[in-house]
């Protein structure tokens, strides 16, 4: 492991704002700002989640542009996470958290109706995994136990795969979509938020791939059901994906 990397464990593991939890350490003990974390902010204001935060850019501009709001970024990888982190204590952002932990652990981090938004900013397509797309129907049941009435997934992504099937999953399962677009700066849209870039993102576009941008609602539902569909697989490779790993 490279010094820098060890240094910034180092630097997470004394970070007011940064969480980190493992399967073992959830079976053990409740996390104990699982609806409570109006405590952790010191207000009841809307929570906004980033899974896959990565190096927590958006989480830290959406959290300078809307202080009337929480957030909080998720990932696996801690060396990434903390720019972010530092970047949020050095500017001293109150409304921003991080917890370093697998996605498929977020229940245990929050009660029913305790978050009000989800980002989805550029993950991995899992062409093959369809268990493993994070707005696949396995990961919507997670979220919808813990969003709000009316509750908002926002998904950011360079895919063609992955946007494809997300709006067959959005149309198999008759979700209420508030935004689409396969081309998102060349929509002409006027945005900040979504102008808001992250480094991937910057590398996808001096590639020439399009942004593609859909928001939709993710309602209480007794069943979803997968899209049967065929996607032909994206013809290119992306930087850097890995798979997930504690260390």
């Amino acid at each position: 492991m490279a010094k820098n990397k060890l240094s910034r464990f180092a630097d997470m593991a004394t970070y007011e704002n940064v969480f980190q939890y493992t399967f073992d350490t959830l079976q053990q003990e409740v996390f104990p700002l699982k609806g409570k974390w109006h405590t952790y902010f010191g207000n009841h204001h809307p929570i906004v989640l980033e899974l896959g935060c990565g190096k927590g850019e958006y989480t830290v501009g959406l959290a300078k542009r809307y202080p009337e709001k929480n957030f909080i970024g998720i990932d696996i990888k801690g060396a990434r996470m903390w720019k972010g982190a530092t970047e949020a204590l050095n500017d001293n952002l109150s409304n921003v958290a991080f917890i370093r932990t697998r996605i498929e652990l977020i229940r245990y981090f929050f009660a029913e109706g305790e978050v009000s938004e989800i980002w989805i900013t550029f993950p991995d397509p899992q062409m093959n995994k369809v268990n493993k797309r994070l707005v696949g129907t396995r990961f919507m049941q997670k979220y919808r136990s813990l969003l709000a009435p009316g509750g908002i997934i926002h998904l950011k992504t360079d895919s063609p795969f992955l946007y494809t099937y997300t709006k067959a999953m959005i149309a198999e399962n008759n979700l209420t979509v508030h935004f689409d677009t396969d081309n998102l700066y060349g929509s002409g849209i006027e945005d900040p938020i979504l102008n808001i870039r992250t480094f991937y993102e910057q590398q996808w576009l001096s590639r020439g791939l399009n942004i593609r941008y859909i928001q939709f609602e993710c309602p209480a539902k007794e069943s979803w059901k997968e899209p049967d569909i065929k996607i032909e697989p994206d013809d290119y490779r992306s930087f850097g994906r890995k798979g997930n790993s504690m260390a």
